[in-house]
């Protein structure tokens, strides 16, 4: 709806006694019309996307791969090993991954950990599928690289810290 004022046509008046002159009274009239403008909603500003929200889906994504144990390089893996252990920690969705985000495209790194006995270019295809298809559904940019570096195996003997109930020191 479009509002549009017009002036009226002056009228004769008589004369004001003080000297002062009198404002042209306007009318308002209504017609159809475009409200606001005619771009849609959805195009209306600027969508931004931060680093660490690319970094936080495609570590979680990730993770979701049968094979892979953890992220990360071996003092990122210590450190975010000693921050699960304090009360009140949070485990780092994004350790080991690295991201540049542009403002329709985004390439990813991933630093893994394995286990022992898969298929590691299985397991990093798998990765790299499981990674695009989240960021780019999530966030709508276009995934143009996923890097993935496998930097240690997890051996199953890694989790056994010694016989059970067995201690070196009396």
């Amino acid at each position: 709806m479009t509002i549009q004022t017009t002036a009226r046509p002056a009228t004769p008046e008589p004369a004001p006694t003080t000297g002062t002159r009198k404002p042209v009274p306007t009318a308002t009239t209504l017609s159809d019309g475009v409200p606001g403008t005619a771009e849609p909603a959805a195009t209306r500003g600027r969508t931004s996307i931060a680093d660490v929200v690319v970094v936080k889906i495609a570590g979680m994504a990730a993770r979701e791969i049968s094979g892979v144990h953890d992220m990360g390089g071996g003092l990122s893996r210590t450190l975010g090993a000693v921050r699960d252990r304090v009360p009140g920690g949070r485990p780092n969705v994004g350790r080991g991954v690295k991201v540049e985000v542009g403002e329709r495209q985004t390439a990813i790194d991933l630093d893994l950990v394995v286990e022992y006995g898969v298929a590691i270019t299985e397991v990093a295809h798998d990765v790299r599928e499981n990674v695009i298809a989240a960021v780019e559904r999530i966030t709508g940019l276009e995934v143009v690289e996923v890097n993935v570096t496998v930097n240690d195996i997890h051996l199953p003997e890694d989790d056994e810290t010694g016989p059970a109930g067995e201690t070196r020191v009396e």
